[in-house]
């Protein structure tokens, strides 16, 4: 196998709403907030939903990969119930081979609401389910074993047994990338992260942002420095001025696509590291890889949702 995820197995519910609800129910517009079964059902009953698809920002990647021509594998954790077996089949349409041991869980298989605004941001409110509760047992090692790059999500990293099951993962495989996911999560789990960046992780997959609030700097150019000064593959998405890998003494930059019909910003960072790896796995220069990466992301935000119909 060439690559294999390991992530929050999460259902994505897509709505469109106005500034108005942001502000009213207390959210941060282009984050994550994390919430209970109670609070989500409260949101959810005020909403009209667009479409339902099985998400998660490392299946997301891994379905592109495999839309790419790559044989891929997934690992999450979803309960035997409806949403559960519609995110298995979901995956399994995608030609992505899903390794999870699915049985009747104490808690549902997680839900993530992807509040969509007329400015096309995307803000996030989960409920992670029995995708929170990933642990050891959950880990498949010989499928990790097999794979030549094993592709982690920051989301996924908590303390206690979701922790363990990262640390296992990692230590039975041959390369490790990651993306750190999200800003809050980053502030959250800043000394973890930056130990997993510094001495664990073969590529890291990070926005501008994110990367910044990470190594507590204010100018980009520290970010090259950092890069240079741990040896470490980072690839750093920057909006509207593109994207760069750094490389050691590498540094290659790639512009970001012109005049884009954009509908929704959802899933931009997940293809990107889509055709970023893409082009890593398969050899091409760091050159293409960025340029297949920004391709992928520049078309998934041209559509609502994070999945493309290829």
């Amino acid at each position: 196998m060439k690559i294999l995820g390991i992530g929050n197995a999460i259902v994505d519910v897509i709505c469109k709403i106005d500034d108005k609800f942001i502000t009213q129910n207390k959210l941060t517009k282009s984050t994550m907030k994390l919430v209970d079964e109670v609070e989500f059902k409260k949101l959810l009953a005020t909403l009209k939903i667009e479409d339902t698809v099985s998400g998660g920002s490392v299946a997301n990647s891994i379905v592109g990969l495999s839309q790419l021509g790559n044989k891929v594998g997934f690992i999450g954790k979803v309960s035997d119930d409806n949403l559960g077996n519609k995110y298995e089949k979901g995956l399994k349409k995608e030609k992505v081979e899903f390794f999870c041991s699915k049985k009747k869980e104490a808690i549902p298989t997680g839900t993530c609401l992807i509040l969509i605004t007329p400015d096309s941001e995307r803000t996030m409110v989960t409920f992670l389910g029995t995708a929170g509760k990933i642990n050891e047992n959950d880990i498949d090692t010989a499928a990790i074993k097999n794979s030549e790059i094993l592709f982690l999500e920051g989301y996924l990293w908590d303390e206690g047994e979701p922790k363990k099951a990262f640390e296992k993962a990692i230590n039975n495989s041959n390369k490790v990338a990651m993306s750190l996911s999200d800003l809050f999560c980053v502030e959250r789990h800043k000394s973890q992260f930056l130990d997993l960046v510094k001495n664990k992780l073969d590529i890291t997959f990070a926005n501008e942002q994110e990367i910044m609030s990470l190594i507590n700097v204010k100018k980009f150019e520290d970010v090259i420095d950092f890069a240079k000064e741990i040896n470490k593959l980072i690839v750093v998405t920057r909006g509207a001025k593109g994207a760069i890998a750094i490389n050691q003494s590498e540094i290659v930059e790639c512009s970001a696509k012109k005049n884009l019909q954009i509908k929704d910003l959802t899933g931009a960072g997940d293809l990107f590291a889509s055709g970023f790896l893409h082009g890593i796995i398969n050899k091409k220069p760091t050159k293409e890889s960025l340029a297949t990466g920004t391709e992928m992301s520049s078309k998934v935000i041209q559509i609502i949702g994070a999945r493309l119909n290829i």
